[in-house]
């Protein structure tokens, strides 16, 4: 064998070091990466799981005399003043709760005032529906009779506390039980404003109907009197007895009274275990998840933002995916070579640069402005001025969305049209396939994992944008959901709430911005969460896909 033709089985001299100098820079950017991201986790996880933590409640007794019960969330250290002397100081951060005493439920205490430390295991924290949480001793109680309960009977004091809950349940089943009741009527009502629209070019049929439900309307308001009548009477009662029950806690020197209407959970938890605690963090993530917020979004539950983010998810895939794989199909598999084609293919590359606010602005322009207040006066012309289309919703954010997002799908499908070898192609044509026949057969189920790659981008993008939302329908909290039991079911003009936009609000906006630090942090836990799994789902199917075709092994 000629010496030109021989394969060499080592690196050059000059090739050696250079590999070794790429290999090591690309393991470096490696570590820093996956070091990056561990500190992300590590930063969000840490304080997220102290919005959960049933943390120890501490009672510090300060060279005053002042007594501070709370629970210490953090510790700095600080450079002390000139006229006080030099060097540093160090001072804790203590969530002492019971806003009624002091709006700002987080203070300051320096080291060196505190004089002794304990951890009383008589010490409880009240989780309340308003005011954010108490802290102190119980001192007194009384039941929903208004009789007192003395505090040294646990049992006492555990069974006033149980019928609390019991009537703010019941309280709470018969609001829902009213809403329930009225539900036919809601029905008629909407039936009436239905049929008015569809008849509004026939006054004579419209006023006839419009007569006929005013009837059955009244009719089943008659019905329904007495049995709403008895109801809200229940919830009335229910009320007074739970105006009635309350405990006195002792906060350091003052005292707090709260009824125990306004008591959702009494924790002691400096009498945990371990077990316990994990048992109650447990808990309460799960109805963080699931619950409705309180105090302006600042205490419960973040279920609506939730729901709004996954519903708004799944309407842009819906929007963006045909659109996307569309584009992407013409341009690679029709459109013929030129100048035309290569300013599209530009245009779609360029349009992934466009500053989101820039497309939140398109989409509250066109969409907004343009087609919902066109459709506001074809079809809803009764409710002007008051928009229906006209204005931000869950339906024109989703589109916006997709608009943003479209690029990324149409580059990545375009790449995994042009992975499926061109032989594929050749052999159905030679089987006597049609272009059409080989694109749906063959070429598009290929291709499916450079869809699945577009779809897992498009959907971290939009699941993190706030901007356009701020533009298109996004809000701060949404009495209804996009989606309920009233019909037509489905209502896509509706504003909503997003997790985005949950984190940048309690975080920003809230007077309170040390109360709420935790539950940013928890919130932002649950986006990443929603998006990890929502990819690794695509990931999953994509390489299911890939393995079934045989593709890109080489």
């Amino acid at each position: 064998m000629p010496a030109s033709d021989r394969i060499p089985t080592t690196l050059g001299a000059a090739d050696s070091p250079r590999y070794e100098l790429g290999l090591m820079h690309t393991a470096l950017a490696t570590v820093v990466i996956l070091g990056l991201l561990g500190a992300l986790l590590w930063i969000v996880g840490y304080h997220a799981f102290a919005w959960f933590w049933p943390a120890p409640i501490w009672e510090l007794t300060l060279h005053d005399g002042t007594v501070v019960l709370g629970e210490i969330v953090a510790a700095e250290t600080f450079e002390e003043a000139a006229g006080m002397g030099a060097g540093q100081g160090r001072r804790v951060r203590v969530m002492t709760g019971n806003r009624e005493i002091r709006p700002h439920d987080h203070v300051w205490i320096d080291e060196d005032e505190i004089q002794k430390r304990t951890r009383p295991a008589d010490v409880v924290r009240v989780i309340r529906r308003q005011n954010g949480d108490a802290i102190g001793r119980i001192v007194a109680a009384r039941g929903c009779d208004g009789a007192s309960v003395p505090t040294s009977h646990p049992s006492r004091l555990h069974s006033v506390l149980e019928e609390g809950r019991a009537l703010s349940r019941e309280r709470d089943d018969l609001v829902l039980e009213v809403g329930r009741i009225r539900r036919p009527l809601t029905r008629l009502e909407e039936r009436l404003d239905v049929l008015r629209r569809s008849y509004r070019h026939d006054s004579d049929e419209g006023r006839r109907i419009a007569d006929d439900l005013h009837h059955e309307i009244r009719t089943l308001t008659d019905e329904l009197a007495s049995e709403l009548a008895a109801t809200r009477s229940q919830i009335a009662e229910l009320e007074r007895r739970l105006a009635s029950g309350a405990l006195l806690l002792q906060a350091g020197s003052q005292r707090l009274d709260v009824p125990l209407g306004q008591v959702l959970e009494v924790r002691w938890t400096n009498r945990m275990s371990t077990a316990k605690r994990c048992a109650v963090a447990v808990r309460s993530g799960i109805q963080f998840l699931f619950t409705q917020p309180r105090e302006a979004n600042t205490e419960g539950g973040i279920f609506p933002a939730l729901f709004g983010t996954v519903l708004l998810v799944l309407l842009m895939s819906i929007a963006v995916m045909p659109l996307g794989v569309l584009t992407a199909v013409y341009m690679t598999e029709y459109a013929r070579e030129g100048p035309l084609l290569r300013a599209a293919r530009h245009t779609v590359n360029n349009l992934a640069g466009v500053p989101s606010i820039v497309v939140g602005m398109f989409g509250l322009a066109f969409f907004i402005y343009g087609v919902g207040g066109f459709v506001d006066q074809k079809v809803f012309s009764d409710s002007l001025p008051t928009p229906t289309f006209g204005t931000g919703g869950v339906l024109w954010a989703s589109l916006t969305l997709a608009l943003l997002t479209v690029p990324v799908v149409v580059v990545a499908t375009s790449e995994g049209l042009r992975a499926v070898p061109s032989s594929w192609r050749e052999g159905a044509t030679a089987l006597g396939a049609t272009k059409w026949q080989t694109l749906r057969r063959v070429v598009l189920p290929a291709a499916v994992p450079g869809m699945l790659t577009g779809l897992i981008l498009a959907v971290s993008r939009a699941a993190g944008e706030v901007a356009p939302l701020m533009l298109t329908g996004v809000v701060k909290l949404a009495p209804r959901l996009p989606l309920d039991s009233q019909f037509p079911f489905v209502h896509l003009e509706r504003k909503f709430m997003h997790l985005g936009f949950h984190i940048y609000d309690i975080s920003m906006q809230s007077a309170n911005v040390e109360a709420v630090k935790p539950m940013a942090f928890a919130t932002t836990l649950v986006l990443l969460g929603l998006v990890v799994t929502i990819n690794l789902t695509a990931i999953i199917i994509r390489r299911r896909i890939r393995a079934a075709y045989h593709l890109l092994e080489g």
